[in-house]
Parts: C-alpha cells; sequence; structure tokens
C-alpha cells in the first residue's frame, strides 16, 4: 500500500503524535493515497512544497485496528461530527451557547484513541465551519452528508499509534510544480461558497436539523 503526505520539508522518519493536538483526529501523522490531493496540500500555503511516499506491507497493515468512518454501512456522518468536536477547540462561548447539542452529539463519540488507524473526512480549519454550522442549527443533516459524503473535499488516514507509524516505510520525496499554486484555496472557496449557499437559504421543512434529530432521538 502506497501513502503520501504533503509538507514543507522532507519527512523521512514521521513522528509519533508529532501533529497539532487540534487536529481533526488529535495529534497523529496524516496521510493520503491520493497523489494530487497531497500536493494540493504540500502547495496550500501558496509555496511549492513537496510529498513524501511511503509504502507499508499490505498484510501488516490489515493486522491494524482500523476504524473506517467512510463505511456508510457501519458509522454516521454524526460520528465523524462528534470527534472533531471533540479534538477541535472550541471558544467558550460557543460551548456555552450549545452545550446541549454538544451533550447530545456525545453519544455519537467514539474514541479513536484506540485505534492505530482512522480512516475519515477532512476537515481542516478551512472546512471545519460546516460541521460548526451544523451544531449551530444553520445547516441541516442533509446538507451536511452531502457537502462531506458526496463533495469530494478529500479522505485522509490517520496513523494514530506508534505501532503504525514504524510500519511505514518512506519511499522517495516528489516535487510540486506550480501548476498546484493556489488549487486548494480554489477547492476550499468552492466548498465554501456551496455551503453558504445552502446556509443562506430559508429553513427548509423537509429537511433535518440538529433539534428534529434530537427530538426524534435519532440513533444514526
Amino acid at each position: 500500500m502506497i501513502f503520501y503526505h504533503g509538507s514543507k520539508k522532507l519527512i523521512q522518519n514521521p513522528i509519533y503524535r508529532g501533529s497539532q493536538i487540534h487536529n481533526d483526529y488529535g495529534p497523529a501523522f496524516y496521510l493520503t493515497k491520493d497523489l494530487t490531493s497531497a500536493k494540493v496540500w504540500a502547495c496550500k500555503q501558496n509555496e511549492l512544497g513537496v510529498v513524501n511516499k511511503y509504502f507499508i506491507d499490505d498484510r501488516r497493515y490489515k493486522e491494524l485496528k482500523i476504524l473506517d468512518l467512510t463505511d456508510k454501512n457501519k458509522y454516521s456522518v454524526l460520528n465523524w461530527v462528534a470527534i472533531l468536536m471533540h479534538h477541535h477547540e472550541l471558544t467558550s462561548t460557543f460551548k456555552k451557547g450549545r452545550s446541549n447539542f454538544l451533550e447530545w452529539l456525545d453519544k455519537f463519540y467514539i474514541d479513536v484513541e484506540q485505534y492505530d488507524v482512522i480512516i475519515g473526512y477532512r476537515a481542516d480549519d478551512s472546512y471545519f465551519r460546516f460541521p460548526l454550522s451544523f451544531v449551530e442549527g444553520r445547516l441541516s443533516f442533509n446538507d451536511l452528508e452531502e457537502i462531506y459524503l458526496l463533495g469530494n473535499l478529500g479522505t485522509q488516514y490517520v496513523f494514530k499509534s506508534q505501532r503504525a507509524i514504524a510500519l511505514l516505510h518512506f519511499k522517495e520525496i516528489i516535487e510540486c510544480d506550480e501548476t498546484f499554486l493556489g488549487i486548494y484555496h480554489s477547492v476550499v472557496k468552492e466548498a465554501s461558497n456551496k455551503a453558504r449557499d445552502i446556509i443562506d437559504q430559508p429553513v427548509d421543512i423537509n429537511k433535518k436539523y440538529i433539534i428534529d434529530l434530537m427530538r426524534e432521538n435519532y440513533e444514526g
């Protein structure tokens, strides 16, 4: 299996829990299987970055404990939102004003620390506004699913454990060319415009918002 990590620098030896603590799934090493996505990420600051390429033995990978949040038969987008709310830094004002919603979301929370690898949707700072809007009651559950499940915002492979990271073998570094400058912001802008158009629409009684799910005691 091949994985890529877009960065500003060469990373031959990934550091266990080396990322920021408020990333989507907490401190971990974040990867993708898509080379183009990695190049876009490497150049997100409008500076040419590089892509670190790694491989891992298929059999050893399958021995890891893996949480695949993109498996729609097992997990709901609410599981993913609950995890984000747990790891991202929320303002005290936001938490106080939505305490009942956040408390309800807790029942969908999955402790990612018990897994070696998490496969999940991306929600870095640029995309995090969407689940926030859902918790605020401004974005419907239907639209949140569409943005993430159908919006192709990216899937990431999160190597959480030291055991998992130890199985990654550095293969090579791949240079990015200038065609990737600015693409990240274009993708974010497109998704943001789509979400803003949805959020600015009047409440649709045919769609379900977080308060509706709570009243129905929705279980996912």
